[in-house]
């Protein structure tokens, strides 16, 4: 059965060159611009302002993030406006018209 990739996963992908912030479990912190980010959350920063657990702050180049280490990601708000979401809207719209038609129908 194929199936489509989620919101997260295609949200992820509209993020790429801009700055993002990624929290590891481990919970060090990489704040850098998203070079690429694959489906499984692999993903490459450039200009990487890295913070350590204790706090010690670090700069780096270039690095890798392993998808199944990452807590979590903080993206540019400007990505609300992708135009992924107003898809999205009309399709949400879409149903809800038909599901109060169907309401209407009722006896």
């Amino acid at each position: 059965m194929s199936r489509g990739l989620g919101i997260p996963v295609k949200l992820l992908h509209e993020g790429s060159g801009d700055v993002v912030t990624v929290e590891l479990k481990s919970g060090e912190l990489y704040r850098g611009s998203m070079i690429e980010c694959e489906d499984n959350w692999n993903c490459q920063l450039d200009n990487i302002t890295f913070t350590a657990k204790d706090g010690k702050v670090s700069q780096h180049e270039h690095v890798f993030i392993r998808g199944n280490k990452v807590r979590f990601m903080v993206i540019p708000d400007m990505l609300k406006n992708a135009p992924m979401f107003k898809r999205l809207d009309a399709k949400i719209k879409e149903l809800i018209s038909w599901e109060l038609a169907e309401v209407e129908q009722l006896p």
